[in-house]
């Protein structure tokens, strides 16, 4: 998988270390280069201003303007619109709600491993690459059209009644944080019951979205472990 160019990368983080961090991440990555880091709202808002990047790594807890509010006035600049990928410790479901209703369709929560930022990266690389190959033509045959209207979003298997999008994308994220979980620790982490946590963790499963194992270790009975897929 490759595009025509290093996909430009602005890396916005309020603590320095964690901005270097995630700003190596990216600079490993063979489809992306990091044009700028900023570590507030206000400076965040200039550079991508300056710079109209590809793609935007952009946490929620900022001084002077939030991440969410940074991306409201991006948004009102007008013209292309960077990627967004939210890095944020923030779990809960409202913050995941206003990301979602601001058009952001890849979320972490910190503290992420390599990896995880990698997949989501590897993402945006192969979305921009169809849209690139798609642009070469002048016009469209709608199963084309249906694909890049699909771009940001894997297919997602209707949710079993009684299971919430949202809470879905807090356990996973969760899950993200803390590989090889169970499900009492997951729960504690979404702030739902064990049974609950439980439910969407075998869901997951079920989809491929997460893995499960028995773990040996444990005094008595082999405890069930969780881990994201992939």
């Amino acid at each position: 998988m490759t595009v025509s160019a290093a996909l430009r990368t602005i890396i916005v983080d309020d603590d320095i270390e964690v901005a270097s961090l995630h700003a190596r991440f990216v600079a490993a990555h063979p489809a992306f280069s990091v044009a700028a880091t900023a570590h507030n709202g206000p400076a965040a808002l200039r550079l991508i201003a300056e710079h109209r990047p590809d793609l935007v790594l952009l946490d929620f807890d900022l001084p002077g303007l939030s991440g969410l509010e940074v991306l409201r006035d991006v948004r009102a600049l007008g013209g292309v619109q960077p990627e967004v990928i939210a890095v944020t410790a923030a779990r809960d479901v409202d913050s995941v709600r206003q990301a979602r209703s601001a058009g952001i369709q890849h979320y972490l929560v910190k503290p992420f491993t390599a990896a995880n930022l990698n997949a989501r990266l590897d993402d945006v690389a192969r979305d921009r690459l169809a849209l690139v190959q798609s642009g070469t033509r002048d016009e469209l045959a709608q199963r084309d059209i249906d694909a890049l209207m699909r771009i940001g979003s894997r297919p997602r298997a209707p949710l079993p009644k009684g299971l919430s999008g949202e809470t879905l994308a807090t356990v996973e994220s969760a899950l993200g944080t803390a590989p090889n979980s169970s499900a009492a620790e997951i729960a504690e982490l979404s702030g739902l019951s064990r049974v609950s946590a439980r439910r969407y963790l075998e869901y997951l499963v079920t989809v491929n979205r997460a893995l499960k194992s028995l773990d040996y270790a444990t005094a008595g009975r082999p405890s069930t472990r969780f881990s994201v897929a992939g």
